[in-house]
């Protein structure tokens, strides 16, 4: 699998968010998907690091790093789908981050993100997007698409 890398925006400081979701584009082969999703994932955590849950704690002694108490959705869309994600999400307040097309196209994060410098937000090819916010707001953005199966 090749780099597996995102942008985010806004970079503001974001608020606790209530609910967290994922929207994967359809089209994407099983492991690309997992691979889009995992690394949004990891984003979702670096950004809201309060939703950590306590470390889990094992019968024989061992402990190991909390996971979020709040479940990520993992939904999927057509390209189309996920730029109006993009869109609206922004609109509604949503913290959102990105996981464009040359993400999967390359293994040096520099030629990654040089590749992203050249497009513009209407241009990226989104292999992902996800979203953390307002209950509300969020289900406003996403109630429409379906779980990815």
């Amino acid at each position: 699998m090749s780099v597996s890398s995102i942008t985010t925006s806004p970079l503001s400081e974001p608020t606790q968010p209530e609910r967290l979701v994922i929207v994967l584009n359809e089209s994407l082969p099983a492991g690309k998907a997992a691979n889009a999703a995992a690394v949004l994932a990891m984003t979702l955590g670096q950004r809201h690091p309060e939703l950590i849950g306590s470390p889990l704690e094992i019968a024989d002694g061992k402990t190991y790093p909390g996971l979020t108490p709040l479940g990520i959705s993992v939904l999927s869309g057509s390209d189309e789908d996920l730029k109006s994600v993009l869109v609206n999400g922004t609109s509604h307040g949503c913290d959102i981050t990105v996981f464009p097309l040359e993400g999967q196209q390359t293994t040096h994060y520099e030629a990654f993100l040089e590749a992203v410098a050249l497009q513009t937000e209407g241009s990226l090819q989104l292999l992902g997007i996800a979203l953390a916010g307002e209950k509300k707001s969020v289900r406003k953005v996403v109630g429409k698409l379906k779980l990815f199966a």
